[in-house]
């Protein structure tokens, strides 16, 4: 795993308050040169009324695609679920493919939408099988086109449980079918199960987010990622600008749950500390990060450390600091992906007059951000500013419930994954 760290400024005030801004950015390990060990996915599957049709018939044909690029020795398991769950394929081995792509074919909808006893039985048999070919941890992918109108509904409720599987290596994705699900139930599930969360406006568009669901599965390299920051007490508060979990492990610690990463995955995380009364003048260290993840070729847990350290100097040496112009340009690009969820938000609420402000003003920063990008960040950013631009367009036509579906996959994207190459665009609804 590729390890390093950047400070925005690496000279502070002595025993004044001061403030560092910290890009860290990894890369994942090769894919292994020799077959892949098993992997393991539970998809659970909306069925409900809403279903009916092309968008049911377009998730079975993307179903289908899947298996066909499973191997035997990889467990597959399905559930749908209307007002109930049931298990279509049991989670096993694919060593009848066949059987399984009848059953998938034979799915035909049902009645209401209670995701939880579909999510629950899914991740059972997750566990099951799994724990069965011997295999560690796995995916869960939830496919759902409608608001939860039975079951568990509370977010943090629902949350908490996708987390505790997180905990056992379990990640859980959320794709979001159309215009008509509950992008902020939906977001903090896969959020919290360290997962990713995207949105399909149509058939098409659904089985091309759940093939790259599958190309990561297949090609993970890296399980378990987390980052633990020590920091010394000099440093007053600690902000993290991705939203990604994160908890107190101890006086003066925080581990952030960064989840899979695909063979030579980029991704990219910006820290804030703000210190106070650094007392030594000198070279001192603020914080130490270390970085762990489990390399799935060999199944063997490995940690990377880095240590945070800054220049100490009288108040009147400080002179002009020019800050580091990639770390600047990622400040700028985040600070960009905050309006834009403000603005999924507004649309979210109806209120597109704020949503249309928000959406300008992610705009405005990344333009800023573009001006001032060297050559390696200029990509990224410009392919931010093209989304948003694309999202301005939509705007003029598209209903609220879509733009608030789409800047929330976008916000995903280049927030909680940022530096991840960034998947197709949705196509405007007809």
């Amino acid at each position: 795993m590729k390890f390093s760290a950047a400070l925005d400024v690496t000279t502070v005030a002595h025993e004044a308050d001061d403030e560092v801004t910290i890009l860290l950015e990894l890369q994942a390990p090769d894919a292994p040169r020799t077959d892949r060990s098993p992997a393991a996915l539970q998809v659970v599957l909306d069925r409900s009324g809403s279903m009916s049709g092309p968008p049911l018939e377009g998730a079975k044909r993307a179903l289908a695609e899947t298996v066909a690029r499973l191997q035997p020795s990889d467990v597959f398991g399905l559930v749908t679920f209307d007002d109930s769950a049931q298990v279509v394929v049991p989670a096993g081995p694919l060593t009848d493919k066949e059987g399984v792509l009848a059953r998938i074919a034979a799915i035909s909808p049902g009645g209401m939408t209670d995701l939880s006893s579909g999510y629950l039985r899914g991740l059972r048999e997750l566990q099951r099988g799994a724990q069965t070919a011997g295999i560690s941890g796995g995916t869960v992918l939830v496919v759902s086109d409608g608001h939860v109108n039975g079951g568990i509904r509370d977010i943090d409720e629902f949350a908490s449980i996708t987390a505790k599987a997180a905990s056992k290596s379990i990640t859980t994705s959320t794709l979001g079918y159309g215009d008509g699900y509950d992008e902020t139930l939906l977001a903090a599930i896969a959020r919290a199960g360290s997962g990713n969360h995207v949105f399909a406006s149509n058939p098409d568009a659904a089985g091309a987010a759940i093939g790259a669901e599958v190309d990561g599965l297949l090609s993970k390299s890296a399980q378990a990622v987390t980052l633990t920051v020590t920091y010394e007490q000099t440093v007053q508060t600690l902000s993290l600008y991705n939203d990604l979990p994160a908890h107190q492990i101890g006086d003066g610690a925080v581990m952030i749950e960064i989840g899979d990463l695909y063979a030579d995955e980029e991704r990219k995380l910006l820290l804030r500390m703000a210190v106070s009364g650094l007392a030594d003048l000198g070279l001192a260290q603020i914080a130490s990060l270390e970085l762990a993840y489990v390399d799935t070729t060999a199944l063997t847990e490995h940690t990377v450390t880095l240590p945070i350290t800054v220049n100490v100097v009288p108040g009147d040496e400080l002179g002009d600091r020019v800050p580091d112009p990639t770390v600047e340009t990622e400040k700028l690009f985040q600070r960009a992906q905050a309006e834009k969820l403000r603005a999924s938000e507004a649309y979210e609420a109806g209120d597109t007059g704020s949503a249309r402000a928000f959406l300008d003003a992610s705009s405005d920063l990344l333009r800023d951000a573009l001006d001032l990008a060297p050559a390696g960040s200029a990509p990224m950013v410009a392919a931010g500013l093209e989304e948003n631009d694309e999202l301005a367009v939509y705007a003029c036509e598209a209903p609220p419930s879509f733009m608030s579906k789409q800047t929330r996959d976008s916000y995903h994207a280049y927030n909680r994954k940022s530096g991840r190459a960034r998947r197709r665009f949705n196509r405007q609804p007809e």
